[in-house]
């Protein structure tokens, strides 16, 4: 069966970051959750909303070491209080002469954490006071409230704490952890399909022949599927021959979502778009003007999107974190978030060609308050120790041809 025709829609990289981030705004949500141990759910996407069990803090809570005082008793420095005492975090007493509050002209000792008594509207801290025997003289005024938070002013109970959609990390489990939360409800991992095509391809544990390499993109894109909370399913490499990569394909297509790695250039055994075609896939775009990964493919087989990302191993993983995480999120039930990027000094000058917008292994370093990217040196979009040196993307504007050393440049994580 021949192919049928399909526009070559070649997009400018915002133009097709749009696309991907439309499309993946309108991806049905999961409908399957499962409880989820908490230690578990790192990279998990909540099925349900996480509520305030009671309000945060549940006391007015102590920010710094010091002293609780009553602002309005050292509003003039230095100021003589009596010392009535002392609270350590987890107490709810005074140890010292058994008062549960200040009246006007005394102070306690408190530890950061602890609950303030009743009648202290601040906290002094211990570095602006001096101590003798059982006075404490306060050497800085304070405003009410100071180094204290609020009863409820981070939650009040029945709050939403974390919205389904939301993505675990470390914060999250915090805050879990802090309602009680030892499982949780997150919807099913979504299967992602993955195919790396090319008769050059084969296993990792096999001994490459002259013109061969193992297969790494499939182990680089299941790790990159994984982070971002999916479920890799590696099919097995797809020939250069049609009816067995469509066989492949349509495997994939059971899948939430379907990852091709190579065979969407232009040479004569690139066989991807074609049998898509077969497929009466519906194509987004067929390129965009990036680089590395300039022959990417979006699309959708009924009701199943694919990519068809670059053969070289910098362009598969690029092109990954460019286009394909957006969708993947969506089919996790993650609100899709937007590319974050970062501003460094340029160590180095940059020369390079206009037209395309470059993503560039780099590294970043230098100075909180100064940081600098230099370019790595790598010999392209096959170079894989290149970008296992590097930690970020310098990102090249399609005008620039030239960008001087010293200048603030983009910077793209990963």
């Amino acid at each position: 069966m021949a192919a049928e025709a399909h526009p070559n829609t070649v997009l400018p990289f915002e133009d097709a970051r749009h696309v991907v981030e439309n499309h993946a705004r309108n991806v049905p949500r999961p409908t399957n959750s499962e409880s989820v141990p908490l230690l578990e759910s790192p990279g998990r996407i909540l099925a349900e909303a996480v509520l305030a069990d009671r309000d945060f803090p549940p006391f007015p809570r102590a920010t710094r070491d010091g002293y609780a005082v009553r602002a309005a008793d050292v509003a003039t420095v230095p100021a003589k209080l009596k010392l009535i005492g002392e609270i350590k975090a987890g107490a709810t007493l005074l140890s010292g002469e058994g008062n549960q509050s200040l009246a006007a002209g005394e102070t306690a000792a408190i530890m950061t954490g602890a609950p303030a008594p009743p009648g202290a509207d601040a906290v002094v801290m211990v570095e602006y006071t001096s101590r003798e025997r059982d006075h404490v003289t306060i050497k800085r005024s304070v405003h009410s409230g100071e180094n204290i938070v609020p009863v409820g002013s981070e939650a009040r109970r029945g709050q939403v704490l974390l919205s389904a959609g939301h993505r675990m990390d470390y914060a999250a489990i915090a805050l879990a952890a802090s309602v009680g939360k030892t499982n949780l409800q997150g919807w099913r991992r979504p299967r992602i399909a993955i195919l790396a095509t090319g008769d050059e391809i084969v296993p990792i544990t096999a001994t490459p022949g002259p013109a061969q390499i193992r297969n790494s993109n499939s182990y680089s894109l299941a790790a990159q599927v994984q982070q971002r909370g999916g479920e890799p399913v590696i099919l097995q490499v797809a020939p250069d021959e049609p009816k067995r990569l469509r066989e492949l394909i349509e495997t994939g297509l059971h899948s939430d979502l379907l990852l091709l790695a190579g065979g969407v250039s232009m040479g004569k055994y690139d066989l991807v778009e074609q049998v898509l075609a077969e497929l009466r896939a519906e194509f987004f775009f067929t390129g965009v003007l990036i680089q590395p990964g300039r022959p990417v493919v979006f699309g959708r087989v009924r009701d199943t999107y694919f990519f068809g990302l670059p053969g070289n191993p910098v362009s598969t993983m690029v092109t990954f974190e460019l286009f394909v995480r957006p969708m993947l999120d969506a089919v996790a039930g993650a609100v899709p978030t937007p590319l974050i990027f970062s501003k460094a000094r340029l160590k180095a000058d940059v020369k390079t060609k206009t037209g395309l917008t470059r993503f560039l292994p780099a590294t970043l370093s230098g100075e909180l308050d100064q940081p600098e990217v230099a370019l790595a040196a790598w010999q392209g979009s096959g170079d894989i120790a290149a970008l296992a040196r590097s930690n970020c993307y310098l990102v090249i504007p399609p005008d620039r041809e030239r960008i001087p050393a010293g200048e603030m440049v983009s910077v793209l994580m990963r």
